[in-house]
This record gives structure tokens, C-alpha cells and sequence, in this order.
């Protein structure tokens, strides 16, 4: 059916895969076998999926091609490869979170993420891994390994969304679903050159919901991602933190004038590292570029501190305590050393010290909102750096410090407001830097066309090569 290369396929966006697929251009057979030739040629060093089953993607591509050729296809969506991360239950599919231990919980159920991509016909390629408990910002684990950046396979690919980074990058299908608590989809955004969403409290349901914790898209551009959002921020009732959020124009063509708009420059987190002046140069043009178009931007400082960074932390070491402490000695030996280090400090705080760390999310909630009120965006470095070794677990290599890399992302995690990512830049030595566009809480629609618009304006030099990465 094809007139296409088989080689072009995989780096086909979700956009132009259910049109090729509605003109008959294309079948999700096709498409299914050119991404399960990609899996096969760059996984061994990638390190990107957990679960992978060529014959059951084959299967539901099949399933759909047969949908599409009936007049009976389940939306733009229908056939179009995916990936989950590995904690989202996927019936039947076991769920280590990245660690070592025995008898990984198997989920009887899906996720509803799982049940809406399924509804709209999509296929599963298989699940993502992610480093232990999710609490490293790179692919580093006590179970798969190491996760490779499709960039240069001496980088990290971030974390804790690492798999579902490296496979969007490689061009493992178009798109792909991470969760974040602190940067968890948008950290492996900007190392990966990716458009990513970390959308507001609630609006994609979870079945595993707790404070910050969001799912959310990873793909090439902010346009698939807006079209993913369309299937994902449908309410579940198995979400009892959901929020009864209006109806969003998730179609990203409708023009935005960005003229009218007021945002915010913010290149001092007030917590955390300082930024790498590359990562600061690539974000300043992106706010000069709105600035050009007829857009208020105004420089803002600080609006969170380290000690509500350090309390945030310390609460997130008590919380894995926790857990590992329930762990029998044998099991306790498979958690990665790192994580272990990290985590034991929680054994430190009393029941009132936890308290007040806990506290950290209110005080960091509610000067975020009260800072960003006033404006429609605000832009700012994703992390401070740009990617670092993969064999390393951290940007700053240290248990005993706190989370240096986050000081941009965790506050819209604990404030519950969308922010996306695009790329912006690279560094010298080639690696991408992203650029956040964080907004009111429901704004996300709103945000991604802030997005789609950044991303059509930006420079050539800021376009990530994906046929270049092949």
C-alpha cells in the first residue's frame, strides 16, 4: 500500500500516520513492521523497552488495518505504535518500577491510560523502563541496566521517564507516555530534544494518583502531543483526585496571537544548580523570539527557596524509606546501592520533622501560583544542564545532596499547573536544551499552542534532526 521507503516510516509523526492510514496510502501493518525493525537494529544499545512482543504488536496492527479498511477505524489514533511506561498497569504485564526485587506486582486491570490509548486503537510496542522507584533523573537501574540516549549512547537519556526519552527519540512509534513527580517526563524532554507535557492535577486520570504525580506525552512534536492529549485527559472514575476540568482545544493549527500575551523570564529557579550559560543563551532567545513578535516578557526572580527544595526532598527519602525498610534483607541487597544511600537518610526524621518536610509541598504550591498569576506563559530552562553520562545516576553524582536539576520542574509539579517542553538549542558539543512554557492550572491546551507556536518560529539551529538520527 506504501509508496514510502520502508527506513522513512518510523520517523512518521502520529499526525501523518492516521492520515496516510484514512487515504489508504499506508497500513498499520507497515507501519508496525518499520518500528519493530527499529526496535530490533537500535535496542541492544538503547536499553529502552522492558516489554517487547513483536508478534502481539504485529497482531493488533493487523486488527486495525482490517478496522481502516472497513470504514471502521476508532479515530486518528487507530494503529498508530506507542509505548507505556512500565508503572502503568497494563493487564497481566508485571510492574518492577525499575528495581531488581522479586515478584513484581502483575496488575489484574489496566491503567486507564492503557484502557484510553486501546479504545482508540492504538498499538502498544511495548513497555518503557524507568530507573528504581523512579527516583533518579536518569536511566540508571538495578534491573535493566543502563538506558542510552538515542542521541549518543554516552549520554543520559533522563529520567525517570528514561525508556519512554530514548524511545521517542529513536523513533520507536510517534508516541509515547512518561509520569513525573518532580521532571520525570520533562527532564528526559530536554535531553532527548522532545515535545512533552506534564499536564495539569488531574486531568489525565491515574489509578495510582498522590501529590505531583502526573502521566503525560513524549513525542517529536507538539503537535502529536496535542493530538495525544485528546485520548488521555478523558475523566476516569478510577481517579478519585480528578478535577472536573472544561472542554480544551487540543487543536494545536488554530492560530495563537502572540502578540497579546504577558509572560514570564525566569532564569534563576532560586533553588538548586545555577544554569550552564549554553542552557541560559538558548532559553533567552526563545523569550527574545516571543518578545519579537509583539509579546510582553518580563524577567522574574525566584519564587521557590533551597529549603523548600531540601524539605521536599527529605520527605520523598522518608516516603522510599518506608518501602524499603518492609524489604526482607535478601530483597533489600537487589535495590540499587544509590537509591539505598539516598532513601536511608529518611530514617533521620522524627514524625514531626516529617511533618514540617512535608509542609515543603504547600509552601512550594502556593508560591508558585502566587508568582505566576499574573502571566498567560512562563518560560524558563527545563533543567539547569544539559545531558550528562549515562552511566552516572545523577546530574549532581551525590546521594547525600539534594535534587539540583529539579529547582525549574517541581514546582508546577506541586502547584498542579501544565508545562510543556520544546527543543530550543543545542550545546557545542551537540546536546539538545529544552525549553519549559509552564501556565495557569487548566490552561494545557492553551500552553500547547504556546508550544506549537515556539516550535514553528524557533530557528533552524534549534529543529532536532530526527532523519539524523538513523
Amino acid at each position: 500500500m506504501s509508496q514510502q521507503p520502508r527506513s522513512a516510516l518510523h520517523n512518521l509523526t502520529a499526525r501523518e500516520l492516521g492520515e496516510a492510514y484514512a487515504a489508504k496510502e499506508l497500513s498499520p501493518v507497515e507501519a508496525a513492521e518499520a518500528v519493530i525493525e527499529r526496535v530490533e537494529a537500535r535496542e541492544p544499545v538503547l536499553n529502552a523497552l522492558y516489554q517487547f512482543e513483536p508478534e502481539a504488536v504485529r497482531a493488533d496492527a493487523k486488527a486495525s488495518e482490517r478496522r481502516w479498511m472497513e470504514g471502521a477505524a476508532r479515530g486518528p489514533l487507530d494503529g498508530v505504535p506507542m509505548t507505556v511506561k512500565e508503572n502503568i498497569a497494563r493487564a497481566g504485564v508485571p510492574m518492577p518500577s525499575g528495581t531488581a526485587l522479586s515478584s513484581p506486582k502483575v496488575p489484574q486491570a489496566n491503567a486507564p491510560i492503557t484502557d484510553r490509548i486501546l479504545e482508540a486503537g492504538g498499538v502498544i510496542v511495548g513497555s518503557t523502563v524507568m530507573p528504581d522507584w523512579g527516583m533518579l533523573s536518569s536511566g540508571v537501574s538495578s534491573l535493566h541496566g543502563i538506558t542510552r540516549s538515542a542521541w549518543n549512547p554516552a549520554w543520559t537519556t533522563g529520567g525517570s521517564s528514561s525508556g519512554a526519552g530514548s524511545a521517542a527519540a529513536a523513533g520507536y512509534g510517534p508516541l509515547h507516555v512518561g509520569t513525573d513527580i518532580g521532571g520525570s517526563i520533562r527532564l528526559p524532554g530536554t535531553w532527548q530534544g522532545l515535545a512533552t507535557l506534564k499536564p495539569s492535577a488531574g486531568l489525565i486520570p491515574l489509578d495510582v494518583p498522590y501529590i505531583g504525580r502526573a502521566a503525560g506525552p513524549m513525542a517529536r512534536t507538539v503537535g502529536d502531543a496535542a493530538l495525544f492529549m485528546a485520548i488521555l485527559a478523558q475523566p476516569d472514575i478510577r481517579d478519585y483526585t480528578a478535577r472536573p476540568y472544561p472542554a480544551m482545544n487540543w487543536d494545536i493549527a488554530d492560530e495563537l496571537d502572540v502578540s497579546t500575551l504577558r509572560i514570564a523570564l525566569q532564569t534563576d529557579a532560586g533553588a538548586g544548580a545555577c544554569p550552564d550559560p549554553e542552557v541560559l543563551a538558548a532559553v533567552e532567545a526563545a523569550a527574545e523570539l516571543f518578545a519579537a513578535t509583539g509579546a510582553t516578557v518580563e524577567r522574574i526572580g525566584p519564587f521557590i527557596n533551597q529549603d523548600m527544595l531540601d524539605g521536599l526532598d527529605n520527605f520523598w527519602r522518608t516516603r522510599s524509606w518506608a518501602d524499603y525498610r518492609e524489604l526482607s534483607p535478601s530483597e533489600q541487597d537487589k535495590v540499587l546501592p544509590y537509591i539505598v544511600r539516598w532513601c536511608s537518610r529518611g530514617a533521620e526524621f522524627d514524625g514531626a520533622e516529617t511533618i514540617r518536610n512535608f509542609g515543603s509541598i504547600d509552601r512550594m504550591q502556593q508560591a508558585t501560583i502566587a508568582a505566576t498569576a499574573n502571566y498567560d506563559v512562563v518560560l524558563s530552562p527545563v533543567a539547569p544542564m544539559a545531558a550528562f553520562p549515562a552511566e552516572q545516576a545523577m546530574p549532581v553524582d551525590d546521594p547525600d545532596r539534594t535534587m539540583a536539576h529539579i529547582g525549574f520542574t517541581v514546582p508546577y509539579n506541586m502547584s498542579g499547573q501544565p508545562a510543556a517542553t520544546v527543543n530550543c538549542g543545542f550545546t557545542s558539543d551537540g546536546r539538545p536544551i529544552g525549553l519549559q512554557l509552564a501556565g495557569h492550572v487548566g490552561a494545557d491546551d492553551f500552553i500547547l499552542h504556546a508550544a506549537a507556536w515556539y516550535e514553528a518560529a524557533r530557528p533552524a539551529s534549534a529543529v532536532p534532526d530526527w532523519a539524523g538520527l538513523d
